[in-house]
């Protein structure tokens, strides 16, 4: 984020003799799993390797998967310096010459990536073909060609295909929320207001920043994250655009690019308006203030997620208006349990982190959004 930018006295010998003798006892995994507790670190409950490194997402999608339990054993990064951060940051991980050496080891269970948008999709299809699970960084698909053959593929492999909505999944006070609509806090859910601002920072971004063709556009991209949060709080399985725009309204020296979008949408559980900017102003202290309010039949929810502006200190702020008075619930802490379940989900073949069905259906509504959505007029003035 921008300005924001985890021994036990040696036992006497004569109970070291008899521990060891009862680990001989056991079996492999069993053994190796109390020989590596005995020695203060948990047991590896995966093996997960990264293939393409673009956006610094994957530093979080890392973090994810090694707070679920897995053991981070390799990469492949073509780009020189980003190798070089990797090299520096995982300097107990293995480097490789080529994808094929982590597709093709048998041990990696999960692979990882935020390689460039538009190569997601096919590395996703590579993953699964050799029998691996996928977690891609946001947007994990990009054209409804690329979402059709994903969805064949993993139909066919049986394998997952998760992408991290981040600012859902990996929000406390976004996992918060979801408990409460859940337990019934404010009633039926009627309508979502996702606002999804993000600060540009023109001179750290890379070229295919800069171009729809690399990265879907600006609903498909971060759009993605809100149409995640439309279906999740309103529990809709299925769901439709009513209408989207785009505009590039202040960066003509980037005529490819988008800097604000939005949409309405409407599904089987209730309705909801999307909003994308890239404006967020540099007296900001972080890189976006994020919201979402939830409308419910007996109250609402707002979620500040990464600021409460000039108010209370950092980000996970979430508030409840219920037929009995307002309520503040600090967030910070909370546990996001993402990269456990998403463990879970590898070893048990089970859907606890996120329904396969809604991970697709969350990117087809940004791509469709995206589609349809009228292009606005460059310049200040839309029309």
């Amino acid at each position: 984020m921008d300005k924001l930018s985890r021994r036990d006295a040696v036992k006497a010998s004569a109970g070291a003799v008899a521990g060891l003798a009862a680990m001989a006892a056991m079996p492999g995994r069993l053994a190796a799993a109390v020989h590596t507790a005995r020695r203060g670190k948990q047991a590896a409950r995966i093996r997960f390797a990264v293939i393409g490194a673009n956006h610094n997402h994957i530093y979080g999608q890392v973090g994810a998967a090694t707070r679920g339990g897995g053991e981070f054993a390799a990469y492949y990064v073509r780009e020189p310096e980003i190798r070089a951060d990797f090299a520096k940051r995982y300097p107990n991980v293995k480097a490789v010459a080529d994808e094929r050496a982590i597709l093709e080891d048998p041990s990696i269970q999960l692979v990882l990536s935020s390689i460039v948008p538009i190569e997601r999709a096919p590395l996703g299809i590579r993953v699964m073909q050799h029998g691996k699970d996928y977690m891609s960084d946001k947007p994990g698909i990009v054209t409804m060609a690329q979402l059709a053959e994903v969805r064949r593929v993993q139909k066919e492999t049986k394998r997952i295909y998760s992408i991290l909505y981040s600012e859902r999944l990996e929000v406390p006070a976004a996992v918060k929320a979801g408990e409460l609509v859940k337990a019934g806090a404010i009633g039926t859910v009627v309508q979502t207001v996702g606002l999804g601002p993000h600060r540009v920072t023109p001179a750290s971004r890379p070229e295919w920043f800069w171009d729809v063709a690399n990265y879907g556009g600006i609903l498909c991209d971060i759009g993605s994250h809100q149409a995640d949060q439309f279906l999740f709080y309103t529990g809709s399985t299925s769901g439709e655009v009513v209408a989207s725009q785009v505009r590039n309204v202040n960066h003509p020296d980037h005529p490819k690019f988008q800097d604000f979008g939005d949409m309405l949408v409407r599904g089987n559980g209730g309705t909801g308006y999307i909003r994308m900017d890239w404006f967020t102003p540099d007296g900001l202290p972080t890189w976006g203030d994020g919201r979402m309010t939830i409308l419910g039949t007996d109250g609402y929810i707002e979620l500040r997620k990464y600021v409460d502006i000039a108010g209370r200190p950092g980000g996970n702020h979430l508030f409840l208006v219920d037929q009995k008075g307002t309520n503040y619930i600090d967030c910070k802490g909370m546990e996001t349990p993402y990269g456990r379940q998403l463990v879970d989900d590898v070893l048990n073949r089970t859907e606890t982190a996120m329904p396969q069905a809604h991970c697709f259906l969350a990117t087809e509504l940004a791509i469709r959004a995206q589609d349809k959505a009228t292009t606005l007029k460059p310049g200040q003035h839309p029309v």
